[in-house]
């Protein structure tokens, strides 16, 4: 089985107990040489989570933020308003390993992947498991498209996407995509999805359930995100962030960020985009507009997953090793 960066520090951190090569290193941007800020973004609040908090993400509606803790088995949630967890949802035994979340604002519904074969559906209004989805094996990547109520699930163990109804909580169609299958985003405008593979990005048609394009991206790829607004495709990969453009499907720019950078998000309101940079453990925030840099904001150790909320312009990155979020929020003016 292919090991991704995501996965080395998962198995670092969990198996081992080691902080990781690079964990106490000062910002940088990539290649060592300090970045300066342009833009002002601050770190105003670090929340205690789950034993190796991975993956996160964000209900505007609710105000409301789930995060998937592989180390615990629970999934922490985080009220906006307080930052403070308010809940701690069991999905498993121990072992269970989540590794992924997403969610849906429209049907108020979080959908958590495990390593052993199977989602978790959660209720955003009980906090409670309703429901559990057998989808085959590790899955990992999850990704809703609130306009169809449909959710797509990466299986890193047979190369396919299994497509959910959140309707019925079935399998109601199996995608075949590249090999090793990961990360996974949906742009629900053009009701395209986008999934990270060994090397490459299958784009897949929301409407036909088939791959409809392959984009090569390189080794070291760690997290996928949309902006529906411009439709425009973030990839992280090595030290570097690809911006595709998803009318074309080509890469149209490569913006450096910090060292061995997995997840990433868009605020589609501002155009922004967060860059969770494992390896010297800050944030990178990039103008949508310019393509470039604007600040690098240190958080805690080993960020790998990151969301934002496009309501309140708030993120929270998933710090692996510190077993916390942090929550980065723009300067008020």
């Amino acid at each position: 089985m292919r090991l991704n960066w995501r996965a080395v520090c998962l198995i670092t951190v969990a198996i081992t107990g080691l902080v990781p090569v690079g964990a106490a290193a000062t910002a940088s941007a990539g290649g060592g040489t300090a970045h300066k800020a342009k833009g002002c973004f601050t770190v105003t609040a670090t929340i205690p989570v789950g034993h190796v908090p991975v993956a996160v993400a964000a209900n505007p509606k609710t105000n409301t933020s789930y995060v998937a803790n592989f180390g615990s088995s629970t999934v922490s949630v985080i009220s906006g308003q307080t930052n403070t967890v308010t809940a701690t949802v069991h999905v498993g035994p121990a072992g269970t390993e989540p590794i992924g979340v997403a969610v849906n604002p429209k049907t108020n519904t979080a959908y958590v992947t495990s390593v052993i074969r199977k989602v978790s559906v959660i209720s955003g209004e009980t906090n409670t498991v309703t429901a559990t989805i057998p989808v085959g094996q590790l899955p990992q990547g999850v990704a809703v498209n609130p306009k169809t109520n449909t959710i797509y699930v990466t299986r890193l163990g047979s190369k396919t996407v299994s497509v959910i109804s959140g309707r019925t909580n079935t399998v109601t169609a199996t995608i075949p995509v590249g090999r090793f299958p990961d990360e996974i985003a949906v742009n629900p405008k053009t009701n395209t999805i986008y999934v990270i593979n060994h090397v490459t990005l299958s784009v897949i048609s929301g409407e036909t359930n088939t791959v409809t394009a392959t984009i090569h991206v390189g080794l070291f790829t760690g997290g996928v995100a949309v902006n529906p607004k411009t439709n425009t495709i973030y990839v992280t990969v090595r030290n570097t962030v690809l911006v595709i453009s998803g009318e074309t499907n080509t890469v149209t720019a490569t913006i450096r960020v910090g060292q061995l950078p997995q997840g990433v998000a868009v605020d589609p309101k501002t155009n922004t985009i967060y860059v969770a940079n494992y390896g010297v453990n800050t944030v990178s925030v990039i103008s949508g507009r310019t393509n470039t840099v604007t600040a690098t904001i240190p958080v805690g150790t080993g960020p790998v997953g990151v969301a934002v909320n496009p309501k309140t312009h708030i993120a929270y990155v998933t710090n692996s090793v510190s077993h916390t979020v942090s929550v980065l929020a723009p300067c008020p003016k």
